[in-house]
């Protein structure tokens, strides 16, 4: 409930004015209307995973029914794992970090690359692995489409692209499917479990022992956990509210997030088991199918539409999220004349959206590219996937085990190592099944290149708040005159009603004020 000040409830109430801040807060929605828009808007990635997830999990165990609820359950705990941790990056950063930001803080500036290289990869994955998967999706209802499979699937990305042009119009939607893609799910995991048993099938066997099979397969399955971090990021958007509000959203997000992917992911599992699924024929997907078995046509219809577009908005996210991190790389002039940021200026001038519309071409050529090699297999893809994001996991978790020694919490300490050494097995397990080298090669030679051009820049100040200050960023539109800089709320996951008008009053503090501000905000949540 609300009480008297914005500082207790963490909602700065219309035309007062928040102490310690030096601004007034407006915002007319209420708390609960902006919870809603932002959570399910920005769960929106992880939910989406769990379309291909589960089918990666049973090939990778050969069709092994009865090892695939243990296998999932394994990677639900890992998520839950992360999440828990991450409570603690969100409370360090009530202004948005992420894994850039800890690192550059815990081990120099320098170290934010390692995350940030792994970000871009991860944004280019996961907008080939979404479309792909929506492709499935698409040609599942439509077989007759299947012989036009990569031709759709480069047509949807440049479809995202061109909407993406358009900045946030259309982000409110973001939410809404989420919701009903939450909902056709309830509704064929329930239908699944009053659909009479087929006993008739031959019970497939895992290629190696139970133990060795679940290590190999979880790994793959771990691409359910891109996404999940995203809270920690996000709350950068959240100008209506102060700090306290922040972090409150932030971990209320990370919690629902767990419990919606998990609860979602458990008993799709559930239900594929229960009727007895088996590995898809070409052209379908396992959820498809679960859905074919367990609901009439026309909500088998609905949910593939569903899943469809669900799978498509998270493609647009890291069309939003990719391009942003760009923009907020790329050379510009502050306020006081200071050169910041290391790459080409174009990549961060904007459309008259405010929309980094180089970046998006970057991102969409990149995108068509691995989509083509990939022959838009969202199953062939995804055994590249969850390498990037779990470089960026492992990152923050080190950087939280620091922190924690440096502030003598070895409760916290015990925790943070503990999830460190997880996601490092996790790591190292996905890498032992060769294909996923690719993406950390990728990963680290991106990494490592924006480093090299960091230093021949003069190591700018400010870098590692990058991936966070892309949610928050300055435009510079570019037919105005680029002395006159806007600020503009860049995220994609998050409806743009729900947001304050952009103003110079939500400009991005420059990095000695924000860790000023990060170090009081810390001493006093503790």
């Amino acid at each position: 409930m609300e009480g008297s000040s914005g500082k207790t409830s963490g909602l700065a109430h219309p035309g007062r004015r928040v102490p310690g801040d030096g601004k007034v807060h407006r915002f007319s929605a209420s708390h609960s209307v902006l919870l809603f828009a932002f959570a399910f808007a920005v769960m929106a990635d992880p939910v989406s995973s769990v379309a291909y997830a589960i089918e990666a999990a049973l090939r990778a165990l050969g069709g092994d029914l009865a090892l695939l609820m243990v296998t999932m359950t394994l990677v639900v705990a890992i998520i839950c794992l992360i999440i828990v941790n991450y409570q603690r990056l969100v409370a360090r950063y009530p202004m948005g970090g992420d894994a850039a930001a800890a690192a550059g803080e815990a081990f120099g500036e320098g170290w934010a690359f390692l995350p940030i290289g792994a970000l871009i990869v991860d944004f280019v994955l996961t907008i080939a692995i979404s479309v792909s998967a929506g492709t499935s999706a698409i040609i599942d209802y439509a077989p007759e489409l299947s012989g036009w499979r990569i031709p759709l699937a480069v047509g949807l990305i440049l479809l995202v692209a061109s909407i993406t042009w358009f900045g946030n119009l259309g982000r409110a939607v973001f939410a809404v499917l989420t919701v009903v893609f939450i909902v056709f799910a309830v509704l064929v995991i329930i239908g699944a479990f009053t659909t009479p048993v087929n006993t008739a099938d031959t019970v497939a066997q895992a290629p190696h022992a139970p133990a060795l099979s679940v290590a190999l397969a979880f790994p793959v399955a771990m691409a359910l956990a891109t996404g999940v971090e995203a809270p920690s990021s996000a709350i950068a958007q959240l100008g209506q509210l102060d700090d306290h509000g922040r972090r409150q959203f932030g971990r209320i997000t990370l919690w629902l997030t767990l419990g919606i992917v998990g609860g979602l992911t458990i008993g799709l599992t559930a239900a594929t088991v229960h009727l007895g699924g088996h590995i898809p024929d070409t052209g379908s997907t396992l959820i498809a199918d679960i859905a074919k078995a367990s609901v009439p046509t026309p909500v088998y219809g609905l949910f593939q539409g569903a899943t469809a577009l669900l799978l498509l908005s998270a493609a647009s996210s890291s069309f939003q999220a990719g391009p942003g991190l760009l923009k907020a790389l790329a050379r510009r002039t502050d306020g006081a004349g200071h050169e910041l940021g290391i790459l080409p200026r174009p990549l961060g001038r904007t459309n008259s959206h405010y929309t980094p519309y180089s970046g998006v071409v970057v991102f969409a050529i990149m995108a068509v590219a691995v989509t083509i090699t990939g022959g838009a297999q969202d199953q062939r893809l995804v055994l590249y996937y969850a390498v990037a994001v779990f470089i960026s996991f492992l990152m923050g978790l080190l950087a939280m085990a620091r922190f924690s020694h440096q502030d003598a919490e070895t409760g916290w300490l015990v925790v943070n190592m503990f999830g460190a050494a997880v996601v490092g097995f996790t790591l190292v397990v996905n890498l032992a099944r060769g294909r996923p080298l690719v993406s950390l090669a990728a990963s680290l030679l991106l990494a490592a290149a924006l480093y090299i051009t960091w230093v021949r820049q003069g190591r700018p100040r400010g870098i590692a708040h990058a991936a966070s200050d892309a949610h928050q960023v300055q435009s510079e539109p570019s037919h105005q005159d680029h002395t006159q800089v806007e600020v503009r709320q860049a995220s994609p996951k998050i409806p743009p009603a729900t947001l304050d008008t952009p103003s110079t009053s939500a400009q991005v503090a420059p990095p000695e004020r924000r860790h000023a501000r990060r170090d009081q905000h810390t001493r006093d949540e503790k």
